[in-house]
């Protein structure tokens, strides 16, 4: 079954938000709508109709029309509460690739990505996330349930190896330019050369730039992940760009390592997440 509307199609500024209509999937649609609103960009729910969802209405006695009636419902309330037009696509398949297929079919330049428990229809976990944001041809955003409603002020720029330095500055200048926000530089502590060319290159691009920004070097080469939650959490950081590498192989994607203790911080503050390997769009800046 596939559901949308035909505007979908022309769009061209467009983020996508898959929703289980669970309250973290909720929080990504908010905070999507507030970057778009700002960006003039447009938003499309996704719901992806997979097993999980088919149990669900089983289990309800509900039949397939149920999740129409529920993701119109859910477009129209957002829309008229925050004066804006959102549309909607129902697919089925698996959320692992369907996501993907749909961002790039209809060229959608963001993913919101709601993570939770196991409280939604469908278990948006942490391992089904990393599975989503690893075959992502752009962006993703990494939201749990708390709300950031105000923007994003204050944002942490990893730098913990020389990969793909531009990406995550051409992206951290955009966000800076947009929302005002000055960029924290966080270096893994005790670098190697590549890692503080990496950092020194960024730093430089944005004094090329006029881009706020202040330079940290962690306390220590260990345990990186821990202190760039706290460094965050220090300064009440909005967000955290981080530069995933799966070539590493999904299994060790997967297997709580630096990548995986950052996109799901306690303090559950959202992280945009950039795969070098996957993105297929350009930034003017």
């Amino acid at each position: 079954m596939s559901q949308s509307f035909s505007m979908v199609a022309n769009l061209k500024n467009i983020i996508l938000v898959p929703t289980d209509f669970s309250e973290a999937c909720l929080n990504a649609a908010n905070q999507a709508i507030s970057m778009a609103k700002l960006l003039n960009y447009e938003v499309v729910l996704l719901h992806v109709i997979n097993s999980q969802t088919k149990a669900f209405l089983k289990d309800e006695d509900l039949p397939t029309e149920a999740i129409q009636h529920k993701i119109t419902v859910l477009a129209d309330d957002l829309s008229q509460l925050n004066k804006i037009d959102i549309d909607f696509i129902i697919r089925e398949g698996s959320i692992f690739t369907t996501i993907s297929d749909v961002a790039e079919k209809i060229g959608a330049n963001l993913i919101f990505l709601g993570t939770h428990g196991k409280t939604g229809i469908q278990h948006l976990t942490g391992s089904f996330a990393l599975k989503v944001i690893s075959s992502s041809p752009v962006p993703v955003i990494v939201v749990q349930k708390r709300p950031f409603d105000k923007g994003y002020k204050d944002i942490i720029l990893t730098v913990s190896s020389g990969l793909g330095p531009m990406e995550k500055t051409q992206w951290a200048i955009y966000i800076s330019k947009q929302f005002n926000a000055t960029i924290h530089i966080f270096v893994k502590g005790d670098a190697n050369e590549e890692i503080k060319d990496a950092a020194e290159e960024i730093a430089n691009y944005f004094d090329k730039n006029n881009i706020g920004y202040s330079y940290k070097e962690a306390e220590r080469h260990s345990q990186f992940a821990k202190q760039t939650c706290d460094y965050a959490t220090s300064i009440n950081a909005d967000m955290i760009l981080l530069m995933t590498n799966p070539e590493k192989g999904l299994a060790s994607f997967l297997l709580g390592n630096d990548d995986e203790e950052i996109l799901f911080n306690s303090s559950q503050i959202p992280v945009m997440c950039l795969n070098p390997r996957r993105l297929n769009y350009e930034l003017n800046i």
